[in-house]
């Protein structure tokens, strides 16, 4: 991994890295835009959110019946990501695959920045965003939450939306993942209860880690660590047994109350569509910790930022697991229309005949809620769908480069699957350059620059 050395040393970067040296440094590069005006968290926040999607990251200055600032957008982009990480952006999923095979223990402090109050947990005293018309509540979008099994070997950080009920009450949204285990191995140990630390306000690479699929059993703080160059320290909590970053803005002591469900949503996910009304856990604040002048970081559903967030580390996983399969992988992309998450192109340099299929196989292996891949040649611009759409109308020929999967295990956000069963069914399109034909008929026409 010796590509890893280009990431600068502590002293070219600074110490810290977290949310306020974020906005620093995007504010440096231009890339931070403030709004004076006064704004009302319902709907107003959102509505500039989606103006500037993919465009600055946005600081709100007055936020109506609130002290406290609101700032979104930091990281919408790979380049974005790249930058804030101090590393090249073409050596972005090596970074992410590296640090999640290799996590780097945080040291737990008795202190820290985020430490600086603590106080009696009352919700209604943080600017708490309501996005969409049907919204049932306002939610915390950019929380991520810790936990740790009864024996405290396992540790799980994970980021889950969180409606909120009163000023001690949340509904978390929780899917069958590590979390989700957690509470079954805890209700196994007659547990009713599994202690949380919720925190927000956080650098890039805290959100990218826990968004990111490191195995049960490695805590993604430990992956935040290794993105950050072993700048992120943690601090226990002490309400419940569990630790959050030092640097956080506000942290907020929970129990999940493993017993309580509520009706959760309905939701816009990462597909702007929404999400169906579940039963789901309760978390209890039991406790509430914040920086003296604390900013709230907002995140909007189904913008640039979120779409960015969950698809970058699974685009680090299909990079990875086509790589092991093609030499010729190029390139990676979970587009911005799929949601950065149901749809994936994959351009490679074709060697054999099936290199196609393989990759589609691939790609589905690394990616389980993947819904469509299209693999096309290197010649294709993944980002630009003008260029994969004629790649499929050009190269692809369905009785020849299609791949059904049917019956199968598919997203909870695909709106066209069983969202019972979550069983729907997956489609791969090989759109590359068959060998069977001259390579001339594949080519693009080109007018030269001078004549």
């Amino acid at each position: 991994m010796g590509m890893l050395g280009s990431r600068k040393t502590s002293d070219e970067a600074g110490d810290a890295m977290d949310l306020r040296t974020t906005i620093k440094m995007l504010d440096e590069l231009g890339e931070l835009k403030r709004i004076e005006k006064p704004v009302r968290t319902v709907f107003d926040v959102a509505r500039f959110m989606r103006q500037f999607d993919s465009g600055p990251a946005l600081l709100f200055e007055t936020i109506e019946g609130f002290e406290s600032k609101v700032v979104s957008g930091t990281c919408p982009t790979k380049k974005r990501v790249a930058s804030l990480m101090h590393i090249p952006e073409g050596i972005l999923y090596e970074t992410i695959t590296h640090s999640i095979a290799h996590p780097v223990v945080p040291d737990i402090k008795g202190d820290g920045p985020v430490a600086e109050i603590k106080a009696e947990p009352k919700l209604t005293r943080l600017p708490i965003l309501k996005h969409y018309e049907k919204d049932p509540a306002p939610y915390l979008t950019s929380a991520i939450v810790s936990a740790r099994s009864a024996d405290q070997k396992i540790e799980n950080v994970s980021m889950h939306r969180m409606m909120v009920l009163d000023d001690r009450h949340v509904a978390i949204r929780i899917v069958p993942r590590h979390l989700y285990r957690l509470c079954e191995l805890a209700k196994r140990d007659a547990r009713k209860t599994l202690d949380v630390a919720i925190s927000l306000g956080h650098h890039p690479s805290v959100l990218i880690a826990a968004s990111s699929p490191a195995p049960f059993g490695v805590s993604e703080y430990g992956v935040a660590n290794a993105l950050m160059g072993g700048r992120l320290s943690l601090i226990q909590c002490t309400k419940v047994t569990a630790t959050a970053p030092a640097d956080s803005e506000i942290v907020l002591e929970g129990k999940i109350l493993l017993d309580k469900e509520v009706d959760e949503g309905p939701f816009v996910d990462l597909t702007g569509t929404y999400d169906v009304v579940r039963k789901q856990p309760v978390v209890e604040i039991v406790g509430m910790m914040h920086r003296r002048e604390f900013l709230f970081q907002g995140l909007l559903p189904a913008g640039a930022e979120h779409k960015l967030l969950m698809g970058l580390p699974y685009e680090a996983r299909i990079w990875n697991a086509v790589r092991a399969t093609l030499p010729g992988l190029n390139r990676v992309s979970l587009t911005s229309g799929g949601g950065g998450w149901l749809h994936a192109i994959v351009s490679i340099h074709k060697q054999s005949e099936g290199d196609g299929k393989a990759a589609i196989l691939a790609t589905f292996g690394a990616h389980p809620s993947l819904k469509h891949v299209v693999v096309v040649d290197e010649d294709i611009d993944v980002d630009n769908p003008l260029d994969v759409e004629w790649a499929i109308a050009t190269r692809f020929r369905a009785d020849k480069g299609l791949v059904v999967v049917d019956n199968i295990r598919s997203s909870s956000l695909d709106p066209s699957s069983d969202q019972n069963s979550q069983i729907g069914a997956k489609m791969g399109l090989d759109a590359t350059r068959s060998f069977s034909k001259s390579k001339d008929k594949f080519e693009k026409a080109r007018i030269p620059e001078r004549g």
